[in-house]
């Protein structure tokens, strides 16, 4: 049975790394979390792939960190977990994110897909 403490610290310092601003704009660190097969389903309803969103991140400005709350991780096959939690963007807007991420061969985590969500305004108690 995996160490689900340390897994969950793991993948929340690699989920609070993607939002760190000096890790969005940079193209290399960011490919270096993401399979080359990565997706996203965007809160704003666009789908990227992995150059789309590492593209996106690049041009965007620089951002305040943002913190993780609610984080949680489940493991859905060996080598594979979901993590949910949820974000505030700089506008105040709530966020609901959850990605799965795999285990490389060589023991390293990388992100395979993210979905960002509008939250709404009353379910602050759901995550």
């Amino acid at each position: 049975m995996p160490d689900t403490t340390a897994l969950t610290a793991t993948l929340r310092q690699l989920e609070e790394s993607i939002l760190d601003p000096a890790v969005r704009a940079d193209p290399a660190r960011l490919r270096a979390l993401l399979t080359p097969e990565f997706m996203e389903f965007g809160a704003s309803g666009r789908v990227f792939d992995r150059d789309g969103i590492v593209a996106v991140l690049a041009a965007e400005r620089p951002l305040a960190a943002r913190q993780a709350r609610g984080f949680k991780v489940r493991l859905i096959a060996p080598g594979a977990a979901l993590t949910t939690w949820r974000v505030q963007r700089d506008d105040g807007v709530e966020t609901l994110r959850s990605s799965v991420w795999q285990q490389q061969a060589d023991g390293r985590w990388l992100m395979v897909f993210h979905q960002g969500t509008l939250a709404a305004r009353d379910d602050e108690g759901t995550l």
